[in-house]
């Protein structure tokens, strides 16, 4: 399906590969419609098919097996974090970074505490991992993923808290890349029904990144291959 976002056409062509209930490909979503970038969205479901991120077909595109995978003119980018700052060098404005060297990189530590410290222990295929080989009943899996947002998101209510650069955001009040890797997170632990009351620096902020049109366009629910 071609997904029409409000702004200019940034690019002759992008495809994304995608799947509605992966928070990383959330994350490249919500960085394509801020920046207004036109692409085509195709579905990769993860659990049809014995999971068609598996597929022979798919594993040329990206041999890691996983979405999102970002074509471009010039090759495919996969990696979420790699996909949005790959879009903010091509298309710099609006801007997912603020201007300071320090504020970006404090922007960036959000983003990778979401992206190497929570993500990483609570995806698809280590849960499947967990009630597989592991075998681990769906309580105990569901304990393990509630412990790990917990340790994350405690460190990053910590770090909001103690920058005082917070306005609506995480860095003033434009939403950037501290957003587009909280709100998938946030999302996800929702889903698990993760205690979130401990938090509420960050609820404030996701709360009003979700009233914003791109992310509402970026969400699950939004999209073509969504699944109630």
């Amino acid at each position: 399906m071609a997904l029409r976002l409000a702004g200019r056409q940034c690019a002759r062509f992008m495809r994304l590969y995608t799947y509605f209930r992966s928070s990383a490909a959330y994350r490249v979503r919500i960085a394509l419609a801020i920046k207004g970038v036109e692409f085509t969205a195709v579905p990769i479901h993860m659990i049809k098919d014995g999971g068609q991120h598996r597929a022979p077909e798919y594993l040329k595109i990206n041999p890691m097996g996983l979405v999102p995978a970002l074509e471009t003119p010039h090759g495919v980018i996969t990696q979420s974090l790699a996909i949005c700052e790959y879009l903010e060098e091509i298309h710099p404005a609006p801007s997912l970074l603020p201007r300071a060297p320090i504020d970006r990189a404090y922007v960036r530590a959000i983003a990778n505490a979401v992206a190497c410290e929570i993500h990483p222990l609570n995806n698809l295929r280590v849960l499947t991992h967990l009630t597989g080989a592991m075998g681990l009943d769906e309580s105990a899996k569901l304990s393990w993923y509630r412990h790990w947002i917990a340790v994350g998101l405690s460190g990053i209510e910590q770090l909001i808290g103690g920058s005082r650069r917070s306005g609506d955001f995480c860095c003033g009040d434009t939403p950037g890349l501290g957003e587009v890797f909280l709100v998938p997170q946030i999302y996800n632990a929702r889903r698990f029904a993760c205690p979130l009351t401990d938090y509420p620096q960050i609820a404030a902020i996701v709360e009003r990144a979700e009233r914003h049109p791109a992310f509402i366009a970026a969400r699950p629910e939004s999209q073509e291959d969504w699944e109630g």
